[in-house]
């Protein structure tokens, strides 16, 4: 049997990239899919069996409220949450002078205020349901000091802290906490900045011990493990993948 047989998974920003391929490793694990994202989530949801499409901003509190509740009401429970949606892409790099603040704020909110959200709304019906799992996706740049993205960097080393700090909170419930940091991937929204590609690309592969570019499916088995039955003692752990750049 499919280790997520029977489960509720919602994975937010899963109507492409890496949120999209997470979506697709979790339903052929059996899971019934919610796609949560600001765009296409209703049609990317047709892909899976009895999938379910919700339009979400995931840095508004009343609209992850409400991913909740009808999570709720059109599966019955929710038992696996991925923190997959966050700005990355469309950021310009550059000196963490020019950066303004209000950006700043932009990137906090989207990558790491999100997650505070949706485990907040999320928790209580795993809690009525004995226990459940959160993954949460980071980035292998805080532990390499990346420059030039320092908000970037910054709100992706809090989601580690968030991890560890959230998994111990859990842990009496049956709610396991973990995380997936990923490199520089190929992503559909990275090849829709040809500027990012041009900077990071080459130099990522060539940092790797497994010298290729990382796409996202290369992501999507460590989601899997974290959320199933294999990891039933595994919490507050985050897993780097990014090729062997970093061993951490």
């Amino acid at each position: 049997m499919a280790q997520l047989e029977g489960k509720v998974a919602v994975v937010t920003g899963a109507a492409q990239g890496i949120g999209r391929a997470i979506a697709d490793g979790l339903a052929a694990e059996g899971a019934r899919i919610v796609v949560a994202d600001l765009r296409g989530a209703e049609e990317a949801a047709t892909a899976y069996a009895d999938g379910v499409g919700l339009t979400v901003d995931v840095s508004d509190e009343a609209q992850v409220a409400r991913l909740v509740d009808e999570t709720l009401a059109r599966c019955g429970g929710l038992d696996v949450l991925v923190n997959n949606a966050g700005l990355y892409a469309s950021l310009q790099m550059r000196s963490f002078t020019e950066i303004p603040l209000r950006e700043w704020q932009q990137v906090m909110d989207v990558n790491v205020a999100s997650m505070f959200l949706t485990c907040r709304a999320a928790v209580p019906a795993m809690r009525e349901r004995g226990g459940g799992a959160i993954v949460n996706i980071s980035s292998g740049t805080p532990f390499r000091g990346v420059p030039f993205l320092l908000h970037y960097v910054t709100s992706k080393g809090a989601i580690v802290a968030f991890t560890r700090a959230l998994a111990k909170e859990l842990g009496r419930d049956g709610i396991r906490v973990n995380c997936v940091a990923p490199g520089f991937t190929m992503s559909d929204g990275v090849k829709e900045h040809p500027e990012v590609i041009e900077q990071l690309r080459d130099v990522s592969v060539a940092a790797r011990t497994i010298q290729r570019d990382q796409e996202p499916e290369d992501v999507v088995g460590a989601v899997a493990y974290l959320a199933g039955p294999a990891a039933s003692f595994v919490t507050g752990q985050t897993i780097v993948i990014d090729g062997g750049q970093y061993f951490h």
